[in-house]
């Protein structure tokens, strides 16, 4: 345990768990939910669910992650010995690898259009942007190419370790990123007609609210988070005892948050101020704000901006899931870091291929209905994350002893907690959150 590799710092810590967290999700799929589900409605009902049901979730991954001081497949071993819960830390990595298979198709794809941008290759008409697009995503070398740039930047950064590779460029990262936001989000509230993308997000509208709506902000909240994909675990397991669990899992939740709003409030604006309809999805991304920043003053440079901002947002996201796998093999086969880093790499580059190709020349090929990009899409979100996440918080409810969740969570008594809030948190991590994980589950297979 004493040559496992720590984080170095509480900042350090803060940042590489809000960069785990926060994702291209929250600069395409947030700002549209908000949108057509009520505005600050559905930002109400979205922060009822995060610090009522998935705060308590991160709080038990976190506690089986730091307790351990293992890998996702080791903490269910230290914790659990002579038992089959190691399966829920296959879960998870199976979890994290299948995100990272398409994931990184994607990232591939924020490199592509950084150089379209900074080579002036975005053209003044919509629909020659979509057919660039089109082409992009469609061909047989453009994107593998840039996917494999994508990922040895990744795992560039991985095999550097936790706190001389991830907690190091995260630290420079996910200020960068908070800041360039900040920077696109006040130009677009300068356009004309801004204050109806605004009014799009913020007014409260509850006669949108629906079921659908509910299910929406909780899904939402719980995929946002990283849950059930062994993330969480994997870098509690880097975490000091003396650290705050609670403190840090709030700190996480609304960094996530706010970067959420802030790209509402960066993207939205500008959409409607040029009259476009927002879509929800690459489209939005690839197409409409590259034809609006062909429109406006300084344009250009906010396209480089932006397109930045993806990429970052992308990577700091796929550092964690790849070190989810990086660490499992790393401690279960004993093999050094670098060899980790590059099996995992070879795994997920495989995979990748094929979830690049599915958008072309492999289009044809269908696993379930779905094509190979979107099956590696929807198994994780429907399948490994939730099942992971339930097991997760089973295994703490049920498996772990009041005394260990207590000792783990106040950091051996250290931090003072009342008995209600631990009372509290503990019946929701025993009863109430694998109810709602099911319903989850079982929304995302009808």
């Amino acid at each position: 345990m004493s040559s496992r590799d720590n984080f170095g710092s509480r900042f350090g810590i803060l940042v590489a768990m809000a960069g785990s967290a926060v994702g291209l999700g929250n600069l395409w799929r947030f700002p549209y939910l908000v949108g057509t589900n009520g505005g600050a409605a559905f930002i109400i009902i979205y922060l009822a669910f995060v610090l009522v049901l998935c705060l308590p979730i991160m709080y038990s991954e976190f506690i089986i992650g730091r307790r351990s001081h293992a890998n996702v497949f080791g903490a269910f071993r230290v914790l659990a010995p002579g038992t089959k819960w190691g399966v829920v830390g296959i879960i998870a990595m199976l979890g994290s690898i299948s995100i990272l298979s398409f994931y990184c198709v994607v990232g591939g794809w924020t490199i592509d259009y950084m150089v379209k941008a900074v080579t002036f290759k975005f053209s003044t008409d919509v629909n020659g942007l979509s057919t660039m697009f089109q082409e992009t995503v469609t061909s047989s070398y453009e994107p593998l190419v840039f996917l494999l740039i994508f990922l040895a930047i990744t795992g560039l950064i991985v095999v550097a370790g936790v706190k001389k590779g991830i907690e190091k460029y995260t630290k420079v990262m996910m200020p960068v990123l908070f800041v360039m936001v900040i920077i696109i989000a006040i130009r677009s509230l300068t356009l004309p007609d801004a204050g109806k993308g605004v009014a799009f997000l913020f007014n409260p509208d509850f006669s949108k609210v629906t079921s659908t709506t509910i299910l929406e902000a909780l899904g939402q909240a719980f995929f946002s988070l990283s849950l059930g994909c062994g993330t969480i675990i994997t870098y509690a397991s880097y975490v000091k005892k003396g650290e705050n669990i609670v403190k840090t899992s709030v700190y996480t939740a609304i960094a996530d948050t706010l970067f959420a709003i802030i790209a509402g409030l960066a993207i939205m604006p500008a959409v409607f101020a040029f009259g476009i309809s927002p879509s929800q999805g690459p489209g939005l991304v690839f197409v409409t704000l590259p034809h609006i920043f062909t429109q406006i003053p300084l344009g250009s440079i906010l396209a480089i901006l932006f397109f930045f901002i993806l990429f970052i947002a992308a990577v700091t996201s796929s550092i964690s899931l790849l070190e989810v796998v990086v660490a499992y093999i790393k401690e279960e086969f004993k093999i050094s870091r670098i060899a980790a880093v590059c099996i995992s790499l070879s795994v997920v580059t495989v995979f990748g291929i094929f979830c690049s190709l599915s958008q072309g020349v492999l289009a044809d090929i269908k696993i379930l209905g779905n094509n190979i990009f979107d099956f590696f899409d929807n198994i994780s979100a429907n399948v490994f994350m939730p099942i992971g996440g339930m097991l997760a918080v089973i295994f703490v409810g049920w498996k772990m002893t009041k005394a260990d969740y207590t000792d783990e969570i106040t950091s051996g008594g250290t931090i003072p907690l009342r008995p209600f809030f631990l009372n509290l948190t503990r019946l929701i991590i025993k009863y109430i959150a694998p109810i709602v994980i099911a319903i989850i589950m079982i929304r995302g297979w009808m």
